[in-house]
């Protein structure tokens, strides 16, 4: 099929089904050209190694459904592992799901607060009600979260009051989404030693999601920016206030190291 072809056939689909148009205009195309034209030097951030950042060779999740819309294991071990160095460890998420990643830090963190849409305010966008429910799975009973509800665009952060050592950004994944998250983060929330990490930053490991990415860089301040990183075999991306040694990795890459993962299944009673 030439290009001519391909065009009146896009079209064709367009004027059957117009919301198709939405795909076109997201495509991560159109946000790598974004990307390109208003960060010419941040196409992708430069990597730092799993090991380097925590080098300690023992991670274990005591809690993991290995179900659809969350995370990897290497995701939630990132984020324990890292409440797991700061002493008194204070944590904050936007984006609860089922709980995972909550219920893994907060084996890790003095105290956690996750904020997330209400059962109501889900309903309303015209969701199931089993999906709303299945919020909070997991850390709806553990005494040290905090569970928030609202939608993080309109959200007051202000009112928190409150600063945290390590903030997981985690919501709606589009560019309006990221952006308003991230600037909120680093107005409200941030010490001079805050930790934030990103979730989603790529599709997988190796492969950079553009529109999170232009979220992540046109939400944060400029002068934070140079201490933005992807950690390794995950999907998030980091910022710290530490430079740590990393490139830009040019995928796929040679393995370094391997993960020994051993599972526990556990029945859960209702």
């Amino acid at each position: 099929m030439n290009k001519i072809q391909k065009i009146f056939k896009t079209l064709k689909l367009v004027l059957k089904q117009p919301s198709l148009i939405n795909l076109i205009i997201d495509s991560d195309e159109r946000w790598n050209g974004f990307i390109q034209k208003k960060h010419p030097l941040k196409t992708q951030l430069p990597t730092i190694d799993f090991k380097d950042l925590l080098p300690n060779s023992d991670y274990s999740l005591n809690t993991f459904s290995f179900l659809g819309g969350g995370s990897l294991p290497t995701d939630i071990m990132l984020l324990a592992g890292v409440c797991k160095q700061i002493q008194d460890c204070s944590y904050f998420e936007i984006g609860t799901w089922r709980g995972e990643s909550v219920i893994n830090v907060s084996e890790n963190a003095k105290e956690c607060y996750t904020l997330n849409l209400s059962k109501e305010q889900i309903l309303e966008l015209g969701l199931p009600k089993k999906y709303a429910d299945l919020h909070g799975f997991y850390s709806k009973e553990k005494e040290n979260i905090t569970h928030l509800f609202g939608n993080s665009l309109t959200y007051d952060f202000g009112k928190l009051n409150k600063k945290f050592d390590v903030i997981f950004i985690d919501g709606n994944h589009k560019y309006d989404f990221v952006k308003n998250d991230t600037a909120k983060v680093f107005k409200h929330l941030m010490h001079e030693n805050s930790i934030v990490i990103w979730h989603d930053y790529a599709y997988e490991p190796e492969k950079v999601r553009p529109e999170v990415l232009a979220g992540i860089l046109d939400g944060i301040p400029e002068e934070y920016q140079d201490n933005l990183y992807h950690v390794s075999n995950t999907l998030c991306a980091i910022y710290t206030n530490k430079k740590i040694d990393s490139s830009i990795w040019n995928f796929p890459v040679k393995p370094n190291k391997f993960f020994s993962i051993n599972a526990t299944l556990k029945d859960i009673k209702d």
